[in-house]
């Protein structure tokens, strides 16, 4: 199997359930930052960068211990080979390690894929079905885009970490499991509680240890090692071309910021090992916005002082006007409700002057 034969975490995409990880081999070398689930174990973590030194450093501290961690950092930055790598110098190393995307699946998917079910529990549950936290059991858990779980599954996790058991759905005895928990996410979780839209108790209970997972544009010394080892290892090697990059072109790649981080550089890595004209990528190889990363889309009508919510009252009103003050032509032809449009005209304060309308357009 190719060294990218994964399933990539995207958003929308449910990830795969069990993995054995990385071999113990692989301690001095670091995550690619590739994300995925993998049943291979050739994965490995490229860098010489003095702030993936300290993470390593950090990750070698943290994995002895059953703590649970916290992993930050922007998508695409490999959040979950950090976990990996945290479980394979660990004392679980040995057994499973389960990932899920927490953000992939809707609520009650999400609570069976988690905790399993009985069977009868619910329509289609012709079986019973172990969940993945007790697939997990000996190992380690990881629940990637943590922050996207609902209130609910948020109330039955912190259960789960409190007493160490679960519930299957429909079920009514307990089932004692044994996992050490890794969680990910890309949004500031402190605000989230902060907001009331993350459990504080839950929170404080899966962040006893916080890592960092640096974006790109922080690490850019490794970007040289990490081109190397994406066009040696590539599916489409096999083509021949694209296979080493020119010093110009990787000058050009080095000043780009990578918003999409490890995961776009992996992207367009496979894409010029397809479209590259000959064995060495050139500059004119390099797609527009990584050769002029700062051309900005400009509009003529663009106004810096004007607020969206002022920008929204004009358009709506404009509607208004367009269609002589018929609120529910206006209200399709924007695509809201008219109750929602009756809520904007009181924002407004605008309500009575559009109370009565003329005659409708035909």
């Amino acid at each position: 199997m190719s060294q990218f034969d994964n399933t990539p975490i995207l958003p929308g995409a449910a990830l795969p359930g069990t993995n054995t990880g990385m071999t113990g081999s692989q301690t001095a070398v670091a995550d690619s930052g590739l994300q995925g689930s993998m049943t291979g174990s050739d994965k490995t973590i490229v860098y010489k960068s003095e702030v993936m030194r300290q993470l390593m450093k950090m990750i070698d501290r943290v994995s002895p211990s059953t703590a649970t961690v916290l992993v930050l950092g922007e998508s695409g930055t490999g959040k979950e080979l950090i976990a990996k790598a945290i479980h394979e110098r660990s004392n679980r190393r040995n057994k499973p390690f389960v990932a899920i995307n927490c953000g992939a699946l809707r609520e009650t998917l999400l609570e069976s894929e988690l905790f399993g079910h009985e069977k009868g529990s619910f329509t289609g549950a012709y079986t019973r079905k172990i969940g993945l936290a007790e697939a997990a059991n000996g190992g380690t858990l990881f629940l990637d885009e943590i922050g996207e779980l609902s209130p609910g599954i948020q109330s039955k996790l912190l259960r789960f970490i409190q007493e160490g058991e679960i519930f299957r759905v429909g079920g009514k005895d307990p089932i004692k499991v044994d996992i050490r928990l890794i969680s990910a996410t890309n949004r500031e979780l402190d605000a989230e509680v902060g907001r009331g839209n993350f459990r504080e108790d839950l929170y404080y209970r899966i962040n006893t240890i916080t890592v960092q997972s640096p974006p790109l544009r922080r690490r850019k010394e490794d970007i040289p090692l990490l081109v190397e080892y994406f066009l040696a290892r590539g599916q489409n090697r096999i083509l021949n071309r694209g296979r080493a990059m020119s010093e110009d072109a990787m000058k050009i790649v080095m000043r780009y910021d990578w918003p999409g981080n490890i995961r776009e550089l992996q992207n367009v890595c496979e894409r010029l090992q397809i479209l590259a004209d000959g064995h060495t990528i050139m500059p004119g190889d390099l797609p527009e916005h990584i050769l002029n990363p700062e051309q900005k889309v400009t509009t003529d009508d663009y106004d810096a002082t004007t607020t969206l919510y002022e920008l929204e009252k004009r358009y709506i009103l404009k509607a208004l006007n367009y269609f002589d003050g018929n609120k529910t032509q206006a209200a399709n032809a924007l695509g809201i409700t008219i109750k929602t449009l009756y809520n904007k005209l009181h924002e407004y304060g605008e309500f009575e002057k559009y109370a009565v309308h003329t005659k409708p357009k035909a």
